[in-house]
């Protein structure tokens, strides 16, 4: 823009220069029409001063008011200039803002297309697949990054080009607009059946939208071909225009040149006369050659042949001449068809036309059809069309270049023929003559006879060639025209046929293009199409886990019957019990002693069978918890998809916010009540559950009554019962194992369900964390909007003061309105007035006139009239100044008034601008708040929901987990009760009570350390809440208690040596056993569970990770915005991070707590236990030592990622610091850059006053000089009366006088305008000084004429010579005066522009600072993501560093696995010894036995089979002592893959470090794309995190999966159904995952589409927004420029008049310096005047003593004369004479007649009469008389005393000089004149040479008109006056004033 202005200001300048040069020759041209006119003047003698004078005054005020005019306008256009500047740069940078923030939204669209692009190849290839990421990542589209705008050298086509970039960028934008829509519709068709009828709305909306951008795109396209083929039509007519003129002169060149040729065949005919000539005289010779007659006479046969020959020639050529005729009248009718030709292809061209509008209209009407269909059929039909014109051209042109051509070469080759024939004609003749005899005379004169026939005949043909030239020469022209209709036809098609080219190429490339889309299309839809089959698989996926979910379920409903189905065995077999009670009562009485310990078996019994009940009751209650959750999951995933949708409705559905809320409030209600009803109804199921549990403990309780009752009846049944027992107790164990199994699956189940809990908890807090963050925005944008708001109510009192000023503005303007009315009619009435005037002062001065022609007496009537009018004329005066300074007066009022309207005028403007940002910022603001607060109320509802959901989740597995600890407590406090009953009843030796207090004393020992661990623990970790701590400490001192009392209660236990203890020992070790079993069971469950949670925290700490990277990212956003923000927000996240591990710090002690419980169980049950549950004891103890140790590991790793977090923490408010210095020394620049932009505009604050400053002193300049010109005025009337005054007296006295007082009257005029002068410039005043050193050298130059005033001529030559000087001179002044002027033009000019680069560069300054800080906000991103990168880097390095450390681990877990081997085998040899014992001791009994109870031998059987039993139990014990063997060998090997694995692990790290050794040489490569890289890397990053994810599953589901086979290889036998137990579980567990990543995809899927819609409709809205901009914004600037360049049209006319003006006040001060000479010339005037007022009185005094003296005298000469003359003349006449001498004497008629009559009577009297002249005629000889009686006397005698007193009247005095100055350049006419009239003249010619030379008579030209007449080209005012003219005003004299009259005067006195 700058640029633009700097070029306008530029032009404006070379033009102002032009029109200097121009007025420079136009005021020379102007000087010279001026001396025309002052010598014109000079010839006249004017009487007209006066009115020339009035005239000159209405001028100067015509000039006033114009120049003020002028200045109004210029000032103004000034203002409207700086205006349209300033709005232009504003637009200018509007523009950049757009093309910047297109820039930007091209770029995030490009980040989303390949985001999604890279999803989608991820989601197809999966997640090892990275060269199609880095494919996608690297693609980026070339962007033109071409600021423009950056220096001053912007010309308007760079306004072009960035209009043309943001029209590039628009449709890239709606490409990639449209590529986002495919994407949306392929995330739309994700979605299923139920989005399916909203895809296809989609879809169509999508291709409506395509289908309006196509339109408007090919409708611009349209325009702009239309506007290229314009410019090419008009291109290829000038070019066209040019060939046809070059070819015209090629056609003239060529018809020159055949003409040339004509004329030299006629030459070649002129010398065929002359060869007849010389045949002539070879006829002479051939006289003498007779011999070789016969040969001749041949040769004459021969010629009369070829005469033949060329007659028939003749003809032929006269019938191709009819010929030619004939083809040139079928080539006039091929023009004819052509011209029809051409009339056809114009109407068809305009037909084309007509179809190419229709076209465009139906265009516009079809808006939803493609036009892409119908435009290659238009191009066919004009390439078609095309053709065939080119044929018919290129048909044409051939006929007519062929006819040509055939007739050129035609008469060519005839022609040619002809003089061929011709000269072999010639040569035969000459051989023929010369060899001719004089005897053949004769024939020769035959011959010749022929030869003149002949050349008859030849002139002929030439005649007719000549016809037939002319013939061809209008065939030439006829053709020419053809031709030129032909190229005219040819350019036409030319011009048609590059127009369809350029379109048909336009097109073809529009085909490329879109050929080029579809077949990219065609890509993208392969694309699509392989992840439809991709996602179609999923869903195939899908439904498979679905089918197997179901089929799951369907078998856990089977398992349910079969649970049901043994309940009724149960009972049938409790029936079948009864019928054997019935049979077995007659044993009882027998056996009542054993019934006393079956009754405690059974008691024992019945407490397994409840507890089984009671398990079995734990089952259904969780498979319902369990449905419940997945219902509640369910649910939870349905409300989040409705909620997700309705999110999206609301995003795309802006206008609709109420109802869709409202529509929200009805769902949520409506999802309450089936929330509320689901509730009940699962109420109502639990409800049911427990009746039926009630109803079971019922009929529990009944058969243990009966049970009770029919104990006395089991004492005859003991044997049977003894062999049942051992079947009950197989098919008990069989039974409890499959429970065992049930258990473990529904364990896994729960732990699935608390994973998918804990990821909505951490989707939770992340809604929380986002919850915070939008909360902050919320106060940031509700402290903008209260901002915002005291903003607008200042606005709106301002619009209201402003309405208010301009409520008075418009009352002022009314009474302007009324001022200026007034005022016209002001004007008018004064114009009347002026009139009036100047008829009153035309009839003043003709009554003047009259007055000094008429008699001295005057009518008093005349007298009065002359008053009245005087008066009337001076109180015209006075009413005309009255009205002139309330004229003055209102137009300052005005000008004031204008002023302050057009400052209002801005002020109101800007106002307006203002408060419409405002209001469109506040209607944003507000918009944008209802969105989000829409959002965060909704986000608010779910996130409450799902806070309620977790809560009552969290409540159900406390509960859970509560239970679950009661029922270890209790069954601890079971075991350790029976162990005690045990202890007292059975009766051991006292060495394995010592081994008992050992073992007891190591455990105690162990105890203590553990509880040292704890309490090291417990500092460690980040101090709990004593509370919890407490609880710990009670806990443990409790069971140290138990411990002591179990101790207590061993060492004084009472021993019996009885044969019913081995019994009850044996019993007691199998009860024990399988008590441990179900604890291990439960154990295993636990751990499982601990394991699961385990996973779930890692999970979470994934989780948080990912939270705290995007929390470093809000938190480097929220830096750039405060301090406060940055600050708050690390708080939070400390708070959170703080909480999180006080979680994991209270989940770390719950662990610690279930390890002491496990370890007390332990030692417990070993303390009961005695050898046959040793080893099963120990092995259960070294598993839970290593579960306990894996969990210290564990509580490392959770101290250690706290360290890591805190680490974090430290570097982001370290982050946070760095980004605070860096916000500071931003804002200290700021201050810096607004101190020099605030010092800019004080300069240009004090540069605009002292503009002002000098506009005021410019106006009291033009104010001092109005005032000049009215002094002039008075000066000039005063000097007209002084004039009226003087007589005809010389100036000769006065001349020594008027040179002494020359300077000293010039000093006070010169000194008050030097006063006023020194507030001007220097160069002002060194001109007034060169001027006064001119004065000086003109006033001795007047001297030194003063004394050459001898000579007329040497005076004349000295006016010359020193005339010219002073010219000389006083053009040097001038020219420097016009070059100080035209330097102060410049100034001002460099002034302007200085101020325009000011304002340029400021704005370059603020775009600069824009764009720095542009810079800076991407430097600190860049350095963000450094930091991230390193961050990451490290994350990486730490996760690699823990798999090393895990792999060490499971290096040290295997070896701690081949110790407890080890340990295995030594506890195996000593139970082999333990068994040998007892085997001893069995023996030891037997014998016992038989020397006890001979008689008791089926006791002794019983005891055998007893104890063979238990060698089929060691037996059993050994099998699986091999079989855990076996399982430990297959650890051993998986142990060995494991450490491959674990190598390759290592292998993958060194690529991983070698990827990112590539990563940092790619990040220092890559530094310039660092977009490019950062999405890279953040693939990488996702992909690196997916693998490592992957591993630690694999390696977590590794460790889980060996830990699962040690504990099932010791709890079970049979390993296969446990393998493929382990192998169903994972491929549920990956069902599962499948199932969340499934739901997670839809989420995400949902999320996108959501976010692509809302995008869509901000795109549409932002585009439509841009749009209506874009053509506000071109209306705008056409409007514009429509003003520029009415503004450029009136600069210029302002520029003609403010020059003209210019030229007016250098004559002004021309004018000034004249009239201070002429003011010092008035008062040398005043001094002369008053000098001959006296010398007047002097001669009147003298002239009235003359008159006393000379009355009684009579001139003697006279009278002699007179007296001889009468005596001379006739007698006749002699009373003529005397009558004569009577008049001259005095003597009356009367007296004269008397005389007369008496002459008779003597001459006495007569002579007497005559001498003494009596009384009357002493008074009578001055008396003057009348005009009637000038012709009394006779002609002859009155001629004859004329030239009498002619020749006495000569002049007494010399003629006064005018000064040098006063006679410039009338020149030599002048000089001339002077000249001519001789000095020895007589009296008569020196008056009439008078007013030539008089320099008090001024000539005529003196009273310049001012008016300009309406030939002339400009103001008189703006013409140069010479500083030549006589100034001086003319006298009064009559124009009938000549010399006669003045003698006839002089007769009459």
């Amino acid at each position: 823009m700058a640029s633009w202005l700097g070029g306008l200001g530029a032009g404006l300048g070379q033009s102002l220069g032009q029109v200097g040069d121009s007025l420079s020759s136009f005021t020379g041209q102007i000087s010279s029409f001026t001396k025309d006119i002052l010598l014109e003047g000079a010839e006249e003698v004017g009487g007209k001063g006066g009115s020339g004078r009035a005239w000159f005054r209405g001028g100067n005020d015509r000039l006033k008011k114009v120049c003020s005019d002028l200045e109004e306008k210029h000032e103004a256009a000034e203002l409207q200039i700086k205006q349209l500047s300033i709005e232009y740069r504003n637009q200018l940078q509007q523009k950049e803002v757009e093309i910047s923030h297109l820039k930007a939204r091209q770029n995030a669209l490009q980040e989303q297309l390949q985001k999604v692009q890279t999803a989608a190849q991820t989601a197809q290839l999966g997640a090892g697949v990275l060269p199609a990421a880095t494919a996608s990542a690297s693609y980026v589209p070339e962007v033109r990054h071409s600021s423009g705008f950056e220096g001053d050298d912007m010309d308007f086509g760079d306004v072009i080009w960035s209009q043309q970039e943001i029209n590039r960028l628009s449709n890239e934008v709606s490409r990639l607009e449209s590529e986002v829509d495919h994407w949306k519709q392929i995330a739309v068709v994700m979605q299923g059946t139920n989005d399916a009828e909203q895809s296809e709305i989609c879809k169509l909306q999508n291709v409506v939208k395509e289908l309006k951008q196509n339109l408007s795109q090919e409708i611009d396209e349209h325009q702009h071909e239309l506007s290229v083929l314009q410019d090419a039509h008009r291109q290829k007519l000038v070019e066209i225009s040019r060939r046809h003129r070059e070819e015209l002169r090629e056609y003239e060149e060529r018809i020159e040149e055949l003409e040339s040729r004509l004329q030299q065949g006629l030459c070649y005919h002129v010398t065929d006369a002359m060869d007849g000539s010389k045949i002539t005289e070879q006829e002479k010779r051939a006289q003498s050659l007779e011999g070789e007659k016969l040969e001749e006479l041949q040769v004459v046969k021969d010629l009369e042949d070829e005469i033949r020959i060329l007659n028939h020639k003749l003809s032929s050529a006269k019938a191709e001449n009819k010929n030619l005729l004939k083809e040139q009248e079928s080539a006039k009718l091929e023009k004819i068809q052509i011209a029809q030709d051409y009339e056809k292809l114009k109407s068809d061209f305009s037909v084309l036309q007509k179809s190419m509008v229709q076209q465009d209209v139906l265009l516009k009407e079809q808006k939803q059809l493609p036009s892409k269909e119908s435009l290659p059929q238009d191009v066919v039909r004009l390439q078609q069309a095309l053709l065939e014109a080119e044929n018919e051209i290129a048909r044409l042109s051939t006929l007519n270049q062929v006819n040509k051509i055939k007739s050129d070469i035609y008469f060519f080759f005839y022609f040619e023929g002809l003089e061929k024939e011709l000269t072999s004609a010639q040569h035969k003749y000459k051989n023929i003559l010369s060899s001719n005899t004089e005897d053949q005379n004769s024939e020769i004169s035959q011959l010749r006879q022929d030869l003149e026939r002949k050349e008859h005949e030849l002139d002929e043909s030439v005649a007719e060639r000549e016809t037939l030239i002319a013939e061809l020469e209008e065939l030439d022209k006829q053709n020419q025209e053809a031709t030129q209709h032909m190229i005219t036809l040819k350019e036409q098609l030319s011009k048609q046929h590059t127009e369809t080219d350029s379109i048909i190429k336009q097109l073809k490339l529009d085909i490329d293009c879109e050929r080029k889309k579809v077949s990219e299309l065609e890509i993208e839809k392969v694309k699509t199409i392989k992840e439809l089959d991709s996602q179609k698989e999923k869903l195939s996926q899908c439904s498979y886990a679905l089918n197997d979910l179901h089929v799951i379920k369907q078998q856990l409903q089977d398992n349910i019957k079969d649970l049901q189905e043994q309940l009724r065995k149960a009972q049938e077999c409790n029936l079948h019990s009864k019928k054997e009670i019935g049979e077995l009562q007659q044993r009882l009485k027998e056996r009542e002693e054993e019934l006393r310990v079956s009754l405690s078996k059974l008691t024992e019994k019945s407490n397994e069978e409840s507890n089984n009940t009671c398990q079995d009751t734990i089952l259904k209650e969780r498979e319902v918890e369990i449905a419940k959750l997945q219902n509640d999951v369910s649910e939870n995933k349905q409300l989040n998809e409705d909620l997700q949708k309705s999110l999206s409705n609301l995003r795309t559905e802006n206008e609709k916010l109420i109802a869709a809320i409202e529509e929200l409030k009805q769902e949520l209600s409506d999802a309450l009540s089936e929330k509320k009803k689901v509730y009940l109804e699962k109420d109502t199921v639990v409800e049911a559950l427990k009746m039926e549990k009630r109803q079971l403990e019922d009929e529990l309780s009944e058969t243990e009554k009966r049970l009770l009752e029919q104990a006395q009846k089991y004492k005859q049944t003991i044997e049977e019962l003894s062999n049942t027992r051992s079947m009950d107790t197989t098919a008990l164990q069989l039974e409890h194992e499959r429970l065992v199994k049930l258990h473990q699956e529904k364990d896994f189940k729960i732990a699935e369900l608390q994973r998918s809990i804990e990821q909505m908890e951490t989707d939770h807090q992340e809604t929380k964390e986002m919850l915070a963050t939008t909360l902050g925005g919320q106060k940031q944008l509700t402290d903008l909007i209260k901002e915002k708001e005291v903003f607008i109510e200042k606005y709106k009192n301002q619009a209201l003061q402003v309405k208010q000023e301009l409520e008075e503005y418009m009352k002022v303007s009314k009474k302007q309105d009324v001022l200026k009315q007034n005022l016209e009619e002001k004007d008018r009435s004064l114009a009347v007035m002026k009139e009036e005037n100047n008829h009153l002062k035309e009839e003043i001065e003709r009554l003047k006139d009259q007055q000094s022609r008429s008699t001295p007496v005057v009518e008093p009537k005349t007298l009065d009239i002359i008053i009245e009018l005087e008066s009337e004329v001076t109180q015209l005066k006075v009413i005309k100044n009255n009205l002139e300074e309330e004229i003055e007066v209102h137009k300052k009022t005005i000008e004031d008034q204008n002023q302050t309207t057009v400052k209002l005028q801005q002020s109101l403007q800007e106002q307006r601008k203002e408060i419409d940002e405002s209001k469109f910022q506040c209607e944003q603001m507000n918009v944008t708040h209802e969105r989000i607060f829409l959002e965060k109320d909704e986000e608010i509802k779910n996130l409450q929901k799902t806070i309620e959901q977790i809560k009552t989740q969290l409540h159900k597995e406390r509960q859970i987990i509560q239970t679950d600890s009661s029922d270890l407590f209790q069954e601890a406090k079971v075991q350790t009760l029976n162990g005690e009953n045990g202890n007292e009843k059975h009766d051991l030796s006292k060495a394995e009570i010592e081994r008992l207090v050992k073992g007891i004393k190591e455990r105690e020992m162990e105890i203590k350390l553990l509880n040292e661990k704890n309490v090291s623990l417990s500092q460690q970790i980040d101090q709990l809440s004593k509370d919890e701590v407490g609880k710990l400490t009670r806990i443990i001192q409790e069971k140290d208690l138990q411990i002591q009392a179990l101790n207590a209660r061993v060492s004084s236990a009472p021993h019996r040596q009885d044969f019913l203890s081995l019994q009850q020992q044996l019993q007691a070790y199998v009860m024990e056993r399988e008590q441990v079993l179900a604890v291990l069971s439960e154990k295993t469950r636990e751990n499982s569970q601990l394991k699961t949670e385990y996973r779930n925290i890692m999970d979470m700490v994934a989780a948080k990770e990912a939270a705290l990277v995007r929390l470093q990212e809000e938190n480097q956003k929220l830096s750039n915005r405060s301090e406060n923000s940055s600050q708050d927000m690390s708080r939070e996240t400390i708070q959170n991070l703080s909480r999180i591990i006080r979680e994991k710090d209270i989940e770390i002690d719950a662990l610690s707590q279930k390890c002491q419980t496990l370890l007390t169980v332990l030692q417990t049950s070993s303390t009961g236990g005695d050898s046959g549950a040793g080893g099963v004891n120990s092995n259960q103890f070294e598993e839970l030592l290593q579960e306990r140790d894996k969990l210290k590991q564990q509580v490392k790793k959770m101290e250690e990622w706290k360290q890591q977090v805190i680490t974090t923490v430290q570097n982001m408010q370290h982050e946070s610091a760095h980004l605070q210095e860096e916000l500071h020394k931003l804002q200290a620049q700021i201050s810096v850059e607004s101190d020099s932009t605030s010092k800019l505009q004080v300069d240009y604050n004090g540069l605009i006053q002292s503009y002002e400053q000098n506009e005021k002193k410019l106006k009291s300049f033009s104010q001092e000089l109005a005032e000049v010109q009215h002094n002039i005025g008075q000066l000039y009337n005063t000097k007209d009366l002084l004039l009226s005054k003087l007589d005809l007296v010389t100036p000769s006295v006065a001349t020594a006088s008027t040179t002494s007082q020359h300077s000293g009257v010039q000093s006070s005029p010169s000194e008050a305008l030097s006063d006023e002068c020194k507030l001007l410039q220097n160069e002002l005043e060194q001109l007034k000084k060169k001027l006064k050193e001119k004065d000086s050298t003109i006033r001795t130059l007047q001297e030194n004429n003063q004394r050459l005033s001898d000579s007329v001529a040497t005076a004349s030559e000295t006016e010359r010579k020193s005339h010219e000087g002073t010219e000389s001179e006083m053009r040097q002044i001038r020219e420097k005066h016009d070059m100080l002027q035209k330097s102060l033009r410049e100034k001002d000019i460099l002034i302007k522009s200085k101020s325009d680069q000011l304002l340029s560069v400021s704005e370059n300054l603020s775009n600069k600072e824009n764009e720095n800080e542009l810079l800076k906000q991407a430097v600190t991103n860049l350095k963000e993501r450094n930091l991230i990168l390193e961050m990451d880097i490290r994350k990486l390095k730490e996760d690699n560093e823990n798999i090393v450390a895990r792999c060490r681990e499971n290096e040290t877990e295997f070896r701690a696995l081949q110790e407890t081997n080890m340990q295995f085998s030594m506890m195996l040899k000593e139970k082999e010894f333990e068994s040998h014992s007892m085997k001893e001791k069995a023996l030891a009994f037997e014998k016992l036995l038989k020397d006890k109870e001979q008689g008791k031998t089926g006791e002794l059987n019983q005891l055998l089979n007893e104890v063979k039993s238990m060698q089929e139990k060691a037996v059993t014990f050994q099998q699986e002592r091999d079989q855990v063997m076996v399982a430990l060998k297959q650890k051993q090997m998986e142990s060995s893959a494991l450490q491959n694995e674990v190598q390759h692990l290592h292998e993958k790290e060194q690529r991983l470090n070698q990827e990112l050794e590539r990563l940092r040489n790619h990040l220092l490569e890559m530094e310039d794309s660092y977009t490019k890289e950062a999405l890279a890397a953040e693939d990488r990053e996702v992909k690196l995190r997916k693998r490592v994810l992957i591993l630690e599953e694999k390696l977590a589901s590794s460790s889980t999966a060996v830990e699962n086979a040690s504990h099932q290889a010791s709890l079970q036998v049979e390993s296969l159904q446990e393998q493929l137990n382990l192998v169903t579980k994972q491929r549920d567990e990956t069902v599962m995952q499948l199932t969340m990543s499934q739901d997670q995809v839809k989420q995400y899927a949902l999320s996108l589409a959501n976010l692509q819609m809302v995008l869509e409709q901000f795109q549409q809205e932002e585009k439509a927004m841009y749009s209506a901009e874009l053509e506000r914004h071109q209306k705008q600037s056409a409007e514009w420029k429509k003003k520029a360049e009415n503004l450029e049209e009136k600069v210029v006319s302002l520029q003609e008049s403010l020059e003209e003006a210019n030229a007016a006040l250098d004559a002004a001060s021309r004018l000034t310096e004249q009239l201070d000479i002429k003011e010092e010339q008035i008062e040398d005037l005043k001094k002369e005047g008053e000098i001959r007022r006296e010398m007047l009185e002097d001669a009147q005094n003298k002239l009235m003593n003359l008159m006393n003296s000379t009355e009684g005298k009579v001139d003697k000469l006279l009278m002699r004369n007179l007296f001889i003359g009468h005596f001379h003349t006739p007698k006749n006449k002699r009373l003529e004479v005397l009558r004569l001498m009577g008049s001259i004497l005095g003597v009356k008629k009367e007296e004269l007649d008397q005389l007369l009559s008496e002459e008779q009577r003597g001459v006495t009297r007569w002579v007497t009469g005559w001498l003494g002249g009596g009384a009357g005629s002493k008074s009578v000889p001055n008396t003057p008389l009348r005009p009637t009686h000038q012709n009394i006397f006779n002609s002859s005698f009155s001629e004859l005393f004329v030239k009498f007193l002619e020749t006495e009247s000569s002049p007494s005095l010399p003629p006064p000089k005018l000064s040098v100055h006063d006679m410039k350049p009338l020149g030599a006419a002048g000089a001339g004149k002077t000249s001519s009239t001789p000095s020895n003249n007589s009296a008569v010619s020196g008056v009439g040479r008078r007013p030539d030379a008089n320099p008090f008579l001024a000539p005529r030209s003196a009273a310049v008109p001012l008016i300009t007449p309406p030939n002339s080209s400009g103001h008189l005012l703006m013409k140069p006056i010479s500083d030549a003219l006589p100034t001086f005003t003319p006298l009064p004299v009559s124009p009938d004033a000549s010399a006669g009259a003045v003698l006839k005067d002089l007769l009459k006195q």
